[in-house]
């Protein structure tokens, strides 16, 4: 990822609508939401979403889809993780204990759910 990328994609992230409107998406993967669910959800005017979806898809973190009569859209979790990757690439300075509370973090938030054993 070049930096003008990274500050594309942070800056379209910059804005409070768009930054809860990505994560919705990315709670909603891999199915996406169509654009008026996703305006419902925000309690934001479909037009006003439909301002702030254009510009998280200039920066290639949202696609869409239409379905009919709906556009789907989705999070660009490749996009996402190259930008987290683009962040965190040289945090340690070649000492890994230095990125270690940031990996363990992310790697807590992102493992499975274990399911309870019924008895």
């Amino acid at each position: 990822m070049e930096t003008e990328e990274a500050v594309l994609a942070l800056a379209a992230l910059s804005q409070s609508t768009r930054l809860e409107a990505f994560r919705t998406l990315v709670r909603h993967e891999p199915d996406g939401l169509a654009a008026g669910d996703l305006a419902r959800l925000l309690e934001v005017p479909q037009n006003t979403l439909s301002a702030h979806l254009a510009i998280l898809s200039r920066a290639r973190l949202v696609s869409s889809e239409r379905h009919s009569r709906s556009i789907v859209y989705r999070a660009n979790l490749g996009e996402f993780r190259d930008i987290a990757v683009f962040l965190l690439r040289d945090c340690c300075g070649g000492r890994p204990e230095v990125c270690e509370p940031v990996v363990e973090t992310l790697q807590s938030c992102c493992s499975p759910k274990r399911k309870e054993r019924v008895r």
